[in-house]
């Protein structure tokens, strides 16, 4: 019996983990309080300009930053305490939050001073996620990771579910400002819980970051087709199939005030809960890479369909299918790569995937947001689900090691030794 077979009865055996415990939480708080925050920036930048290319700017402001500094933070996460890297930069959001909050309160909020205060947060998530991704491991055995990984993603996406509706009733019964003062006290729980959170498996080489270290990081992930072949699969999907960008639009088109918004937005995260609880009772996902096939063509389809909508049930419901397939392909990547990457490249590697992931979520949004200023919202998301399908069939077709994969034989250290020789 492997490992992943002996986890399967070991569902709950995470919580016996003090600081997983605090870690659940932390997260939770953390993408409450940066979803409500994201709904508010997207929202209030819409109502200053009325223009879909500003959607993409905004972006592409968001991207920029992490893509200067990504490779840079992943080696740093593997050279020092990632925890204290993830209080320094949730402490960097919270004033962030407050400053959004005092700019609109008294009404000298800008498009530039967004744009700016945006940038400061960048550059502070560039640092976290790498840091904060490579956490989870070391908090529970490897036997346990399968479901912990699960509950994990399952917790942080009901926090993703529940930012967009607090956002939309918030926002209806006071105002956007009122939103920065709700995300920024959730941002300050998150910080407090982080306090209690201590890494107890696993050891990371401790070295000085470098462009050596760096480009190690790189070597691993290109080595390992499956991890690269789902890391790049994610990105071309979410890059054209970046619906999210556009729901400001498609409120108007609607007819929908904040809190339909709220709703439509917190549609998609619903989806990915539904997915994750649904996969906390089933056994381990093995098949990892078959699982990210699946669940891209999941998102394609789901993604064609809520373009041609105009019945806001109808719009509800594919935003729900497109989470779903969100959920499924974030867990198995999520498993393939943490699974298949030794402790002391989980930085690097996250760092790695992160890049990708922000890639996808941050030119996606400049991509739909371009595309639909150039042509129309419609057709922008529904070639997005079209580009979406192209991209698994050619998947599917030219990686092999992907659609085949098996966690059970996934030997990281061996194959650290191997890509280092």
């Amino acid at each position: 019996m492997t490992e992943l077979d002996s986890a399967a009865a070991s569902r709950l055996d995470a919580f016996r983990e003090p600081s997983f415990c605090f870690y659940l939480p932390a997260r939770f708080a953390s993408a409450i309080g940066s979803s409500i925050v994201r709904a508010a920036l997207a929202w209030q930048v819409y109502q200053l300009t009325g223009s879909a290319l500003h959607l993409g700017f905004l972006g592409l402001v968001e991207f920029v930053p992490t893509l200067l500094l990504s490779l840079l933070a992943g080696a740093y996460a593997d050279a020092h305490d990632r925890v204290r890297i993830v209080r320094i930069t949730q402490t960097v959001a919270l004033g962030v939050t407050l400053a959004l909050f005092w700019t609109t309160a008294e009404q000298t909020a800008t498009v530039a001073t967004i744009y700016a205060l945006v940038v400061v947060h960048s550059i502070a998530m560039a640092f976290e996620h790498p840091a904060a991704s490579s956490i989870l491991p070391t908090l529970v055995p490897r036997s346990v990771f399968p479901h912990a990984v699960t509950i994990s993603s399952s917790v942080r996406n009901a926090g993703r579910l529940a930012g967009p509706a607090i956002f939309g009733f918030v926002a209806h019964s006071y105002d956007v400002a009122a939103t920065y003062v709700v995300g920024a006290a959730l941002t300050a729980v998150a910080l407090a819980g982080y306090v209690f959170v201590r890494s107890k498996y696993g050891a990371p080489e401790r070295r000085p970051p470098s462009l050596e270290s760096v480009f190690e990081g790189l070597r691993f992930v290109r080595s390992r087709p499956a991890i690269l072949g789902a890391m790049t699969l994610d990105m071309v999907a979410v890059i054209f199939g970046g619906a999210v960008a556009l729901l400001p639009i498609y409120a108007e088109i609607l007819e929908l005030g904040p809190r339909g918004y709220g709703v439509l937005a917190a549609s998609l995260d619903a989806g990915t809960i539904l997915v994750g609880l649904t996969l906390i009772v089933l056994p381990p996902i093995r098949r990892a890479g078959r699982a990210m096939l699946i669940a891209v063509a999941g998102f394609g389809l789901a993604t064609i369909l809520f373009g041609i909508s105009r019945e806001f049930w109808l719009s509800v419901t594919a935003m729900v299918l497109a989470g779903m397939s969100d959920g499924l392909s974030m867990v198995a990547r999520q498993m393939l790569i943490q699974l298949g990457t030794p402790d002391r490249l989980r930085g690097r590697v996250s760092s790695v995937n992160m890049l990708f992931i922000s890639a996808s979520n941050e030119l996606g949004a400049a991509e739909s947001g371009l595309l639909a200023a150039a042509t129309s919202a419609t057709f922008s998301v529904v070639f997005g689900g079209a580009v979406c399908l192209v991209a698994l069939a050619l998947a599917a077709v030219l990686v092999p090691a992907l659609r085949d994969h098996d966690l059970a034989n996934d030997d990281p250290e061996a194959d650290a030794d191997q890509n280092s020789a």
